[in-house]
């Protein structure tokens, strides 16, 4: 089994660390063996055009059909085009991430009212599987 995701123009990535950290953003160019260019665009990510290294991008599964060193107009287009904002929303990584952060901001309150809904649905699934059993 092969690598499937490689860092090129117009792969779209994850960035882990930093003050763009869970934001994504698109390779633009290839600096070097450890660095590249990548840009959100800023109006729509919220990531400004910078150069990263490979060990604060986690890569995924989506990619636009870019030239290097895209202008953000024409990056712009082809995310829109790509429905690639869409797509990402639609993953299960997305979908992991924004549970994990909306588990994150829960006050001490909302987490104990999880606690009982958690206590009261292994309540009633441990009555149904004992019903089950007789």
């Amino acid at each position: 089994m092969g690598f499937s995701r490689f860092v090129e123009v117009g792969r779209v990535v994850l960035i882990t660390y930093g003050p763009s950290a869970g934001k994504l953003a698109t390779v633009i160019d290839i600096v070097d063996q450890n660095k590249c260019l990548v840009d959100g665009p800023e109006e729509i990510t919220g990531v400004s055009r910078q150069v990263i290294s490979y060990s604060r991008i986690q890569l995924t599964d989506l990619k636009v059909n870019i030239q290097r060193n895209a202008r953000a107009k024409t990056l712009k287009a082809a995310l829109k085009e790509a429905d690639t904002m869409a797509k990402w929303e639609g993953s299960e990584w997305a979908k992991k991430l924004a549970a994990k952060s909306k588990r994150a901001s829960l006050s001490d309150f909302d987490r104990f009212k999880v606690m009982l809904a958690k206590k009261q649905k292994s309540k009633i699934i441990a009555q149904k599987i004992k019903e089950l059993k007789n």
